[in-house]
């Protein structure tokens, strides 16, 4: 498709009587329950449900291989290549689905620091998806609107189905980017979170180049000016540890370290609900109100109040808000340079500590490694049992480059700013999952806290022999036993084994990845 013929089409999907552009959040709202797309809970929220694709398709994402990515883009399972000729007639193909339909297109941004940012256009086939990405992105002024000109255009598709002999796809889902004509097409999947990753992943491929690491993790920012991140996978507690009322939040998923600091590539928050309360989480609780989306919540039919423990359509359960119904969030998303860097993971054999200190080799190797477990829902196709996954830099679905850009960027900002890294497990204890049980948020939390405080500086640590990892011997408001995980396990020899053959598995991921390497 001729680069002229591109622009009309485009003209044709954010103008014309059937398009309606940067609506009010209550207009969003009255569209989408007028629609029936949605319905209202007793809080306020839209709520949604998303069918058959409850979270991410990473198997059906392609990136559109041409001039412009054959030799910048990582090529391999994560980022497929598509033809641009395929991406061409089906970009034909969807153009005529959507002119058929109203359409609902919000104009918005990525990046927090002006310096940095990404202008976006999102073309919607649902009022309540647009609801989701004006509350997930970042939202223009009225003067900014008025000079919009959008870098990148977002296409969604929800009920255009592709034909896989036909189309080139591996499924009716499809997450195509093309880096040539700046667009990301989506179909056949109503899951929202496929829109707000997608920029990411075109965020996570431009700044580099910027002397931007692009990082996927939360930030918060202390009393004190202190800012810390929160590196980890979906379900690891990215989202939950990092909205402290005692810290205010920069953002809970996707940010940039760029030679000023930290900004947040969002004006939002995609939380998980499985098993919210108040009294655990009170902030994400109370963010949650008119204006903002829950996806795939069970809404009691009587009282129309939200059951959070309920998993029927999924444990993968999502709200997202602006980050400004977070009471002491930092607005703008920017902060300093951190002092201290979490890695997250949810460890599923219950071997790793509740908390280490990393040396700065160790920081290495467990970023490249990215260990956590896949939860239930996260992604199609997952079951009901979690499931290892070594995924490099605590990213690897969304990094278009060349892993060793990354980490090369990551390592040279720890030197630069001598930051303090951890190793944080939120995963389980006492046992692999199943037999042992999740570690205790409150717990996390006052480890975290100390952390952060430079309470663990002076502490005496010991050092596991599996790993290698030094591990505190105490912690203010953590029994002690609970520091070290053997101690949790009530067959010592059995935790033993378990321990070496997580190592091993760490060991052989690491081989692949120098072999990559070379």
């Amino acid at each position: 498709m001729a680069a002229s013929t591109v622009t009309r089409s485009m003209h044709s999907l954010t103008e014309g009587p059937h398009v309606h552009r940067n609506l009010s959040t209550p207009q969003l709202v009255e569209a989408a329950i007028a629609r029936g797309e949605a319905s209202l809970a007793s809080n306020g929220a839209l709520v949604a449900l998303t069918g058959a694709r409850t979270g991410r398709s990473p198997r059906d994402k392609f990136i559109v291989e041409d001039d412009t990515t054959r030799d910048t883009v990582h090529w391999g399972k994560v980022n497929q290549p598509f033809p641009p000729a395929k991406f061409d007639a089906l970009l034909d193909r969807v153009m005529r689905h959507m002119a058929e339909r109203d359409l609902y297109v919000m104009d918005l941004a990525a990046g927090a620091d002006p310096a940095y940012r990404l202008p976006i256009t999102v073309v919607c086939e649902y009022a309540w998806h647009a609801l989701f990405v004006k509350q997930l992105f970042i939202r223009p002024t009225a003067a900014e609107l008025a000079s919009h000109v959008a870098e990148f255009t977002v296409i969604a598709a929800p009920e255009f189905e592709a034909v896989p002999e036909r189309d080139g796809t591996r499924s009716g889902t499809f997450i195509l980017a093309d880096f040539t004509r700046k667009i990301i097409l989506i179909g056949g999947t109503k899951y929202a979170g496929e829109m707000k990753k997608s920029i990411f992943g075109v965020m996570n491929y431009l700044l580099p180049n910027r002397d931007v690491f692009p990082m996927h993790c939360s930030a918060n920012i202390g009393a004190d000016g202190n800012t810390a991140l929160f590196f980890g996978l979906s379900g690891t507690g990215k989202t939950t540890l990092s909205a402290d009322p005692a810290r205010r939040l920069i953002g809970d998923d996707e940010h940039g370290w760029s030679p000023n600091g930290i900004f947040n590539f969002e004006g939002g928050c995609y939380a998980k609900c499985i098993d919210l309360t108040e009294e655990k989480e009170p902030q994400i609780y109370h963010a949650i109100r008119f204006g903002s989306v829950l996806e795939n919540v069970v809404i009691d039919a009587a009282s129309g109040e939200p059951d959070y423990s309920d998993v029927r359509y999924t444990e993968n359960t999502r709200a997202a808000y602006p980050i400004d119904f977070i009471a002491n969030a930092a607005i703008p998303g920017v902060g300093n340079h951190p002092k201290n860097v979490l890695f997250l993971t949810a460890d599923a054999f219950g071997v790793l500590p509740p908390i280490a200190r990393l040396n700065p080799e160790q920081a290495m190797y467990h970023f490249l490694s990215g260990y956590t477990a896949k939860l239930a829902g996260t992604e199609a196709g997952l079951g009901s049992e979690p499931v290892p996954e070594f995924s490099t830099c605590f990213a690897s679905p969304f990094l278009p480059l060349a892993p060793r850009v990354y980490a090369e960027m990551l390592g040279r900002r720890m030197r630069e700013h001598n930051v303090s890294v951890w190793l944080v497990n939120t995963g389980w204890t006492g046992g692999a999952f199943g037999t042992g049980r999740r570690m205790s948020l409150p717990h996390t939390r006052a480890m975290v806290n100390a952390a952060l405080a430079g309470e663990l500086a002076h502490v005496e640590y010991v050092t596991e022999e599996a790993f290698g990892l030094s591990i505190p011997t105490s912690c203010p408001g953590v029994p002690s036993e609970l520091l070290n995980p053997r101690n949790a396990w009530a067959d010592k020899a059995a935790y033993d084994a378990q321990a070496r053959a997580l190592a091993a598995k760490f060991q052989d991921n690491f081989r692949r990845f120098e072999v990559k390497k070379q």
